[in-house]
């Protein structure tokens, strides 16, 4: 992947598409690059963080085990999505595990030199702290669908937000390859892989989608959506 590319790539991201050009240009040269196979872990859950990474290409999941030993998955992240932003303003230790789940290619900044590149840039700052508020705000509206949406509802939400970051339009509908499993889509649902793959079936026998292996055809959107509502 080419210099131009990864710095478009840094100012389609929130926190930094306040920057402009040179801006961009100076700040990509802070950063380094580092890539994983299918099923590497980047980081583990514990261990001491003090920088955040860039998708660049490939898929990332973010995973957290809970203390009975379940295994939860928060996030699935694709190129322009960055992961350990936190660690920026208060490093310490992963709350989550990182596992490329497809081939994965990733800039990466550590907490000092992104701390003496906001020295000189304020505005930058504050606008970083809109932006953290923003997926702030958006884990709360997560944790609200757990507890407030039906297995269904909750799988007709996933199956469009990862078609919204990894889908393609096709003759047939929105062809999504999300590289995840059936128990790994089933932990991102937050529900035991039994009851969202009978969800899926009845989305199936009612020609809203199409199962293929680790990926899914989106036909019908609309009923989708009003499901996931």
């Amino acid at each position: 992947m080419g210099r131009t590319v990864e710095q478009n790539v840094i100012g389609t991201v929130p926190l930094f598409d306040a920057l402009d050009e040179q801006d961009q240009t100076e700040l990509r040269g802070l950063m380094s690059e580092t890539s994983l196979r299918r099923g590497e872990t980047l980081f583990n859950e514990g261990d001491p963080g003090d920088r955040l990474y860039i998708v660049t290409d490939g898929k990332v999941k973010l995973g957290h085990t809970a203390p009975d030993g379940r295994e939860n998955l928060l996030a699935v992240l694709g190129p322009g999505e960055l992961l350990g932003e936190l660690t920026l303003f208060d490093p310490g230790p992963r709350s989550t595990t990182a596992t490329a789940v497809a081939p994965t290619r990733l800039l990466e900044l550590n907490h000092s030199d992104l701390m003496e590149f906001l020295e000189t840039r304020p505005s930058l700052a504050k606008h970083m702290l809109k932006a953290l508020a923003q997926r702030l705000r958006r884990t709360n509206e997560s944790l609200a669908d757990l507890v407030f949406s039906d297995v269904p509802g909750r799988v007709a939400k996933a199956l469009l937000d990862l078609a919204d970051r990894f889908g393609e339009t096709t003759d047939e509908g929105v062809h999504v390859p999300h590289d995840l499993t059936q128990e790994e889509l089933a932990q991102l649902v937050g529900a035991s892989r039994e009851t969202v793959n009978k969800s899926l079936a009845e989305f199936v026998s009612r020609g809203w989608i199409r199962l293929e292996g680790r990926a899914v055809l989106l036909i019908d959107l609309d009923r989708l959506r009003r499901r996931a509502r």
